[in-house]
């Protein structure tokens, strides 16, 4: 994986401040896309080494954002293992431009998911007609299976004010 550039935000996951790492090489190729450079083979090697840098360079971050790679999922799971290994105390969101789960995603690693692709007609996040969803993960009790089970849970009412 390659990343382009990186961005403090307060927007992108609610109520977080948020260390935003724009993967390129998007395979999605959204009508409309905010970010179509994204889709080009751009940027610097993502690898344990520079991740760990961008964490140590950006104190007072309570949240990573992956912005992209759905290119490579297996990738993205691994850096999420590696910031909570890493840097416990911070929360893991992934952006996927994918409608559905990659398989090679496991919950564990990650606070939040962002599921669908952009569709200029349905708007971004904050639009009440959007098709994407924003995703808290939470472990839920299943009193029928008597365990405790990682869902995805939808709050992408607080993008819409």
């Amino acid at each position: 994986l390659k990343y382009v550039d990186t961005k403090v935000t307060f927007s992108e996951v609610p109520d977080e401040i948020s260390l935003c790492i724009n993967i390129s090489k998007c395979p999605c190729h959204c009508i409309g896309c905010h970010s179509p450079y994204l889709a080009e083979d751009i940027g610097d090697e993502l690898n344990l080494k520079s991740l760990i840098n961008l964490l140590e360079e950006n104190n007072g971050i309570t949240c990573v954002c992956l912005m992209g790679g759905d290119s490579e999922p297996k990738e993205i799971n691994n850096y999420a293992q590696a910031i909570q290994k890493y840097n416990p105390e911070l929360k893991v969101a992934w952006y996927s431009g994918k409608q559905e789960l990659s398989k090679y995603i496991d919950l564990k690693y990650f606070n939040y998911i962002k599921l669908g692709p952009y569709i200029e007609e349905l708007g971004p996040l904050n639009s009440k007609t959007t098709n994407q969803r924003f995703f808290k993960v939470c472990s839920i009790y299943d009193s029928t299976r008597r365990n405790w089970e990682l869902k995805l849970i939808d709050i992408t009412y607080k993008f819409q004010k």
